[in-house]
């Protein structure tokens, strides 16, 4: 079985409120100091369901991922994790890519790789939270897929995919090739053994250039991004001898403020 994951890298969730900065001019989030790009959770779950997989049968898992150099660093660590191959999208044409530009480029590339049985995807993204780009590569591969799994089990020609939804859990058989957008509930991500880190610093990773896909324009364009400002509550009380005063005193503050 020949499985691909499609991994994001992005800023560290868990960076602290007060050390998040937007550049308004490039319309992105700002790396802090002391701070490392991280694997986008979900991807990360994803990588995890194709090494179970991989560990119950013979299969190959090829990952595959667009961003900057540093994307590098998490192809790495997903390799030690027990991945066999990966495949890196750098390019600056990629830079401003929307959900349906990125899902295009990885579907270009899972095409160029060959054949495949099962493409696993995070079921959304850890910074934008769109949860798009899955059902995109398997609507521009023309196959059939399934959201938010929990579960796998693999039957002879097809799979069945545990879904989470909102009141339960649904199994859905799906014919292979397909597409899951992987969920949390698949398990925690195994610890890269020292072994695995030793093997995959070893091994070589695929870069492919715009000039080796065939890209897409992005559809659609960031026109702002920004940290909104809330302003601190304000209270004033209301002073009154009597209960009939406080009621006249807080209606002329009220009309004050137009409020009535």
């Amino acid at each position: 079985m020949n499985i691909v994951v499609c991994l994001k890298q992005i800023l560290d969730p868990e960076i602290p409120a007060a050390d998040f900065r937007i550049d308004s001019e490039a319309k992105r989030a700002i790396l802090p100091k002391d701070r490392e790009l991280v694997i986008s959770d979900y991807d990360e779950n994803a990588v995890e369901a194709a090494l179970r997989i991989k560990d119950g049968t013979e299969a190959t898992v090829t990952l595959l991922s667009l961003g900057e150099p540093s994307t590098i660093e998490a192809l790495k660590k997903a390799l030690a994790m027990g991945a066999d191959e990966a495949v890196f999208l750098n390019d600056p044409y990629f830079d401003d890519s929307d959900s349906f530009a990125v899902a295009h480029a990885l579907t270009q590339a899972i095409k160029k790789l060959g054949g495949f049985d099962l493409v696993l995807c995070g079921r959304q993204e850890g910074d934008w939270d769109a949860g798009q780009v899955g059902s995109g590569i398997a609507e521009l591969l023309g196959i059939p897929s399934a959201t938010c799994i929990g579960g796998i089990e693999l039957k002879e020609g097809s799979i069945i995919a545990e879904r989470v939804v909102p009141d339960g859990r649904e199994f859905i058989e799906i014919p292979l090739p397909a597409l899951l957008t992987i969920s949390s509930e698949i398990g925690k991500p195994r610890y890269a053994s020292l072994q695995g880190v030793m093997a995959a610093s070893k091994k070589k990773i695929i870069t492919w250039k715009v000039q080796d896909i065939k890209p897409a324009k992005p559809r659609n364009k960031i026109l702002k991004l920004f940290v909104p400002v809330q302003e601190a509550e304000k209270c004033e009380f209301i002073e009154a001898e009597t209960p009939e005063e406080a009621g006249t005193n807080l209606a002329l503050k009220l009309r004050e403020a137009k409020i009535i």
